[in-house]
């Protein structure tokens, strides 16, 4: 995986990290209520075409809720190149560690995690989604909600939230 430099912007303003909180609060929730329950719950009137992919939609908006609220707790440890945690990370060992808490295993690239799940648009993120940035792909976040991406940017800086726009969108995925 290539080192990528960006210059960081300025913090996201109070109301923007309000709705962060909001959206992470929502995620760690939605997270907590999907694994009390035996999994989604379908009406019986649901036809298997209909509840495959609606079983589908509710089992990895769970993973990506778990991975999200696991990755959050990791803010503030260093970047180390090459890192996949505990105590350390880079942008995809971040990806990697918080996925495999989720009960996911991925590739440590953000190149080759570009292609895992299923792509997803801008428009359409949700809290857990991985955001890729850069063209070719060199780095790898997960979006928090309410426009913030949690990643592990370079040395020198932990991991942490970053607005979406303080970097190129290349493109993202739902796992």
């Amino acid at each position: 995986m290539a080192l990528h430099r960006f210059e960081a912007r300025s913090e996201a303003a109070p109301s923007r990290k309000r709705r962060f909180v909001r959206a992470a609060l929502t995620a760690t929730a939605l997270a907590a209520a999907m694994s009390a329950t035996a999994g989604p719950v379908l009406a019986s009137t649901a036809s298997a075409a209909t509840a495959a992919p609606a079983a589908s939609a509710s089992a990895s908006a769970r993973v990506g809720a778990t991975a999200l609220s696991r990755a959050l707790t990791q803010q503030g440890k260093p970047y180390v190149w090459g890192a996949a945690g505990p105590n350390a990370y880079d942008c995809s060992g971040l990806v990697v560690w918080a996925f495999k808490q989720a009960g996911v295993a991925l590739p440590h690239s953000s190149r080759l995690q570009s292609t895992a799940g299923v792509a997803v648009s801008k428009a359409a993120l949700q809290p857990g989604d991985l955001v890729f940035f850069y063209t070719p792909v060199s780095h790898v976040g997960i979006y928090a909600g309410g426009g913030m991406v949690l990643h592990a940017s370079r040395p020198g800086v932990p991991v942490k939230l970053s607005p979406l726009s303080s970097m190129p969108f290349h493109n993202a995925r739902r796992i």
